[in-house]
């Protein structure tokens, strides 16, 4: 047996993981892509040797990237992911039966291929007659998407590194903010609390340039470095912490509930925007 061991970007551990199988490995145009077995964890799925999703846990990440901002909104009909090649947005998103068209947006078709064949139950909702493929940067799709005219936009993307980095600027975020309907949202991941706390102001920072209302929530997943996991939240007229949806979905970790205790309190966020909050850790990606 081998062992994989993961040194994510301006994380100070590593995470080790015994590899029973490599099951795929190759090179797209962009990133390398690996698909390993774990016994306790199943598949996984690495680009440029860092966990995207595994087959034990990979529903905490997409369910909460997902439902918070679809419950959010009183009648989701026309949304854009981001990014999340592997399909696991696009799977969620689909619960939603008032969904009616899904921009599925990715830079590097090869991850979709590659998760077609070996995460067949996370890509499952990919060949839905209601999603459209569009291989291209997000940043350039949404810059020429309608006016308006989208419900909600989720990103998925990798780490605030190489071509990622164009999904965290002050452009993209205005073009979300033009594309939105007048009660349409955003959600982004900000990475680690915990090691990217900079990451973290920095981003709200730029969304409260392009958005009257804008939020942080947070949950824990077991194979992302510092575990402790940050979403932010855009909105151009909604509280994205009201549920405005009867919940219906199934889902394994995500409830109204739910919904509503993964905000940060008010107290916190103040203190965490104010600069107050600081416990040793310098961590940051750059963003502008």
């Amino acid at each position: 047996m081998i062992k994989f061991t993961e040194k994510a970007p301006f994380v100070p551990v590593e995470l080790s993981y015994d590899v029973e199988k490599i099951l795929y490995k190759g090179k797209s145009r962009f990133q390398e892509i690996t698909v390993v077995e774990n016994e306790d964890f199943g598949r996984m799925l690495l680009l440029d040797n860092v966990v995207q999703i595994t087959q034990a846990d990979e529903f905490f990440y997409h369910e909460m990237l997902t439902h918070v901002v679809m419950h959010a909104h009183p009648d989701p009909k026309n949304v854009i992911v981001i990014g999340g090649g592997d399909g696991g947005i696009v799977r969620e998103v689909l619960k939603h039966k008032s969904v009616e068209k899904v921009y599925f947006v990715e830079i590097d078709e090869e991850v979709i291929n590659v998760s077609r064949k070996f995460f067949p139950e996370v890509a499952s909702g990919v060949n839905d007659p209601r999603v459209e493929i569009k291989v291209m940067d997000g940043a350039e799709f949404v810059k020429k998407a309608p006016k308006g005219m989208i419900d909600a936009i989720i990103v998925d993307s990798t780490d605030i590194i190489g071509f990622a980095r164009t999904l965290y600027t002050k452009e993209f975020f205005n073009s979300v903010r033009n594309c939105l309907s007048r009660t349409g949202m955003f959600v982004t991941h900000s990475e680690s609390m915990i090691y990217h706390r900079d990451t973290v102001i920095k981003i709200q920072e730029i969304l409260r340039n392009a958005f009257p209302i804008v939020d942080l929530y947070t949950n824990c997943i077991a194979t992302y470095p510092g575990f402790w996991w940050t979403y932010n939240v855009g909105s151009v007229s909604l509280d994205p912490r009201e549920v405005r949806q009867e919940f219906t979905i199934k889902t394994k970790y995500y409830d109204d509930e739910m919904h509503r205790q993964s905000f940060v309190t008010p107290k916190f966020y103040k203190k965490l925007l104010e600069g107050k909050l600081d416990w040793g850790l310098k961590g940051s990606f750059s963003v502008e």
